[in-house]
């Protein structure tokens, strides 16, 4: 009598042949020299060859061939974990088809680029929800980081959207696994069958914090599925060549709201009331009830640098000097109720305005005090909302210039210096105050901004001197340590990479014992540690 696997194992395949020409290998210089830094502009990046995969057979050829490599798609990276340090470098750019498209699921490969993937399903009438704000970005990137982007609050993380996924594993042999198919043993494992015997694959036993999303290493937890273990390890446990998304049809129409707020105790409250309702619309499913799917958030300071920067007045934004703090709301409509839209804002204040979206929002926003100063961007209008958005992603990028210029004009050893934090959303005013006070002791200069909605914040050093990114340094793991004592994550989307100060809080996160733990599933599916070296791990650790 035969019997098939135990749930908890799961057998390797051989690669497919392919008939596509043999991968494309890059060793001309000035051609190298575009991909040794990604956007964290870590330092040192180095390569001398760079391979190009046409196919799954390709790419296990070269896993077989080279000790060690390094996986990339866009290079968005903000950790420093696309940048080669000397690995070879395979980049998924020739692997980026649509393989199928249905109205509940998508098949892709690993390096098209979310832009491209939302284009294809809008021109269908569907949408993939949780697209980070860089949508540049590849979904094997995506899929390496749980990338989550504005609209985690009403749709979660990448891990929430993955139903099967292609792993290339360091042997070269492929795994294929769907949700469901291979779950942890009760005692804490997973076993994998390959053409050399059977493989065990440790379990974690530390506890991955509840929040609404973490990029923080190996995904743990009892009974967990294999799918979960590959998501999130940022490119060091396999290389993920295809994957099958689920997707909402239809796709909403979405409304922008721009809500300027004389404090930020006011852009907190404010917030606080839009994600109640939106929670209780959702909860009793009331097609006529406010639906808030991200609310964007930018500080005083980063609003002085949309003004330095001039991007107010290219986007043709008026902020008014009152203006402390800046939500960026994004509401879902039913595409049914789009064409009465214009009617219901015009009687909102009305006494017998009709239940509606966006009678409630104009009504919650009247309450606050804010209606008059918020503009509002009605769904279609392509071109006004791409302005809107303009405005948050000039923030991040006004930060940049100035550490560049920092580094150029002070001192060669200027680095970025950032944090990436979490917690739950009762504590977001708790978190806010922390950092602040923080930087303010040690004379800083910074500017915060993120997705309020979910309480995720993004406080950026502004350097003036390589104190100041000392300083920042002990800012960001000092935060760290109080943001887990509460329950949040102090690696919240952008994964650790390289970054010696985000290697070091994923360690205080779990402890030694727990950091012993993720270097064990390392060794038990990448013995060689030849995939991705040097992230997540390494021998420069703060203290």
């Amino acid at each position: 009598m035969k019997y098939g696997n135990p749930r908890h194992r799961v057998t390797t395949r051989p690669p497919r042949e392919s008939d596509h020409p043999v991968a494309e290998e890059i060793t001309d210089p000035d051609l190298l020299e575009a991909i040794l830094h990604d956007a964290a502009q870590y330092p040192g990046g180095n390569a001398s060859l760079l391979i190009q995969p046409r196919s799954e057979a390709d790419l296990a050829q070269i896993v077989r061939r080279y000790p060690r490599m390094l996986p990339i798609g866009s290079q968005s990276s903000l950790t420093g974990g696309a940048t080669p340090m000397g690995e070879v470098v395979v980049s998924m750019a020739q692997m980026a088809s649509v393989l199928e498209s249905g109205r509940e699921t998508v098949r892709v490969q690993a390096g098209i680029a979310l832009r491209t993937l939302q284009e294809l399903l809008a021109s269908r009438g569907t949408y993939y929800p949780p697209v980070p704000s860089y949508d540049g970005a590849t979904i094997g990137g995506a899929i390496a980081t749980n990338a989550a982007g504005p609209a985690t609050f009403k749709y979660g993380s990448t891990r929430s959207w993955v139903q099967a996924i292609t792993v290339v594993l360091a042997s070269g042999e492929v795994v294929d696994l769907e949700r469901g198919q291979c779950i942890a043993h009760p005692l804490g494992y997973f076993e994998i069958e390959s053409s050399t015997g059977i493989q065990r694959v440790p379990v974690p036993t530390y506890r991955v914090p509840e929040v609404p999303k973490t990029s923080a290493g190996y995904y743990a937890t009892p009974g967990m599925d294999l799918v979960d273990l590959f998501i999130g390890a940022e490119g060091t446990l396999g290389i993920v060549t295809e994957a099958t998304l689920r997707v909402v049809t239809p796709a909403p129409a979405i409304c922008i709201a721009l809500v300027p707020c004389t404090s930020e105790e006011q852009a907190l409250s404010l917030t606080r009331k839009l994600r109640e309702q939106s929670l209780e619309t959702r909860r009793t499913q009331n097609a006529q009830g406010l639906d808030v799917s991200a609310i964007e958030y930018l500080d005083a300071r980063s609003l002085q640098i949309v003004h330095e920067d001039g991007s107010d007045r290219r986007n043709s934004i008026t902020i008014q000097p009152a203006t402390q703090a800046l939500l960026l709301v994004q509401i879902e409509l039913p595409p049914a109720y789009v064409d009465r839209a214009y009617d219901d804002l015009a009687a909102a204040l009305e006494p017998d305005a009709p239940d509606a979206p966006l009678v409630h929002l104009v009504r919650l926003l009247d309450a606050a005090d804010v209606l008059e100063e918020t503009e509002l961007v009605m769904p279609g209008d392509h071109s006004r909302a791409e302005q809107v958005y303009a405005i948050r992603e000039s923030v991040p990028v006004g930060v940049n210039e100035r550490v560049t210029r920092s580094k150029r004009l002070v001192h060669p050893d200027i680095t970025k210096v950032a944090a990436d934090m979490i917690v739950p959303f009762a504590r977001l005013g708790d978190m806010m105050q922390l950092f602040r006070e923080a930087f303010t002791k040690r004379g800083l200069d910074y500017a915060i901004w993120g997705h309020i909605s979910d309480g995720n914040m993004h406080p950026n050093l502004i350097p003036h001197s390589l104190e100041d990114v000392k300083a920042a340094q002990e800012v960001v793991l000092e935060c760290g340590r109080i943001i887990t004592s509460w329950g949040g994550s102090p690696l919240a989307e952008h994964g650790v990479g390289r970054n010696a100060v985000k290697q070091t809080l994923l360690r205080q996160l779990y402890g030694e014992e727990g950091y012993r733990q993720m270097r064990a599933v390392k060794q038990a599916l990448d013995p060689e540690w030849k995939l991705s070296p040097g992230t997540l791990f390494s021998s420069t650790v703060f203290v």
